[in-house]
């Protein structure tokens, strides 16, 4: 393929997994380098630049594009990237490739039938606008077709968002647009959840033909992209606001999966061939469970017969990581087929000292710890600056 042609599907592939999952508009390759690093603040030295055009070609050519932007973030290189938007369309006049990158996004399947917010599609379609009418004379029908058609559009306080899975499927996902809704932050997808879920996916021998309990399952970003991906026995989503579980069970059924005791009730009406074909369709067994971390009784985590626990986003407050520790204490003495769970916690370290008191408290019960090296691959387009850490427990 031509290399300028390359370019353009690659820049389009990326607009379109940005905005499918509705990632801030700001980190889209609009007019910089896309693969850049944010301005070193006062505590931090600036990022190196290449040292040299051999050094970088080397590295390209030993690592997968994956591996080298990984490593591109460990050495606090910046990577010069494609071109942004700017610069291809200045360099050309050929429309196709907003075109292209149209048909991507707004007009891409998904987005028709699960829109992300009217703002977020306004504000997109308005940047997408500016950039043709920077560089070009004559105006995109197309464009200004979507923008009126948008403008009609009444906001709403729920949205969709869709993350494409590396099988070509997809996790698509209801949450509320505002970050506190209804009494709960739950209600919204956060960056560790897409830490984990990416992790899963690279380590999916871990989940396959096991017994898989969440805490604090939140929407169910990571459970469902699991069950997708990994062939997981069961899946167990667990979280308390009623809102959460009540949102959780719509994405669960707005993924194409059937909890447990709906299979149950529907196959008592069915022969026993059409049972054997619902069993074979339905995937691993789904259940929700309502757990409080105050006051879950030992029995119903013993009943669960998990054999792979995963938390995400789940150590932010004080009060919090004191429960959780105490319903990961008695995970941790339960067994199945004679061992112990295999417990996985991913967040997002915002403060230092509620992470260092989540040490402390693993400490106090027995509970030893160790990161888990990061993966390779990112496929959801968080902030690859967030402060992420996975924890493998260790009873």
């Amino acid at each position: 393929m031509d290399p300028a042609a390359e370019e353009a599907r690659l820049l389009g592939l990326r607009f379109q997994r940005g905005f499918l999952a509705g990632r801030r508009l700001g980190a889209f390759p609009w007019a910089r380098p896309c693969l850049g690093l944010p301005r070193p603040g006062p505590q931090q030295q600036p990022p190196l630049e290449w040292k040299s055009v051999n050094f970088m070609k080397k590295l390209a050519q030993t690592q997968t594009d994956s591996i080298f932007l990984s490593k591109c973030k460990q050495m606090g290189i910046i990577p010069k990237g494609p071109k942004e938007l700017e610069k291809i369309l200045k360099s050309s006049s050929d429309a196709l490739l907003l075109l292209d990158i149209l048909q991507k996004t707004i007009l891409h399947p998904l987005c028709l039938k699960y829109p992300p917010s009217v703002k977020y599609r306004r504000c997109f379609i308005s940047e997408l606008i500016k950039k043709h009418e920077s560089v070009a004379t004559e105006p995109l029908d197309e464009l200004y077709d979507v923008l009126a058609d948008i403008l009609n559009k009444e906001e709403s306080t729920s949205c969709y968002k869709s993350y494409l899975l590396p099988t070509g499927d997809s996790v698509t996902l209801s949450e509320k647009v505002a970050i506190i809704s209804q009494g709960t932050t739950g209600l919204v997808t956060w960056d560790a959840a897409l830490y984990i879920a990416e992790w899963a996916i690279e380590n999916s021998a871990i989940f396959s033909n096991r017994t898989v309990l969440e805490l604090g399952s939140g929407i169910g970003l990571t459970g469902i992209a699991i069950c997708k991906t990994c062939n997981p026995k069961a899946y167990v989503f667990s979280d308390y606001h009623h809102c959460v579980l009540e949102q959780l069970r719509e994405n669960i059924h707005l993924n194409g999966f059937v909890l447990e005791s709906e299979t149950e009730n529907h196959t008592k009406m069915q022969s026993q061939s059409q049972r054997a074909e619902v069993m074979d369709l339905q995937g691993p067994k789904i259940t929700v469970a309502e757990l409080d971390w105050d006051s879950v009784a030992e029995e119903q985590l013993s009943e669960l017969q998990a054999d792979v626990v995963i938390a995400a986003d789940v150590v932010y407050d004080p009060q919090i990581t004191l429960s959780l520790i105490g319903v990961l204490q008695q995970l941790s003495i339960f067994k199945t087929a004679g061992k112990p769970p295999e417990i996985y916690i991913a967040f997002t370290v915002r403060n230092p000292d509620t992470y260092q008191l989540f040490q402390t408290e693993l400490d106090k019960v027995g509970i030893g710890w160790q990161v888990v090296p990061t993966h390779t691959k990112n496929l959801f387009l968080y902030d690859l600056h967030s402060n992420i850490t996975l924890l493998k427990l260790l009873a």
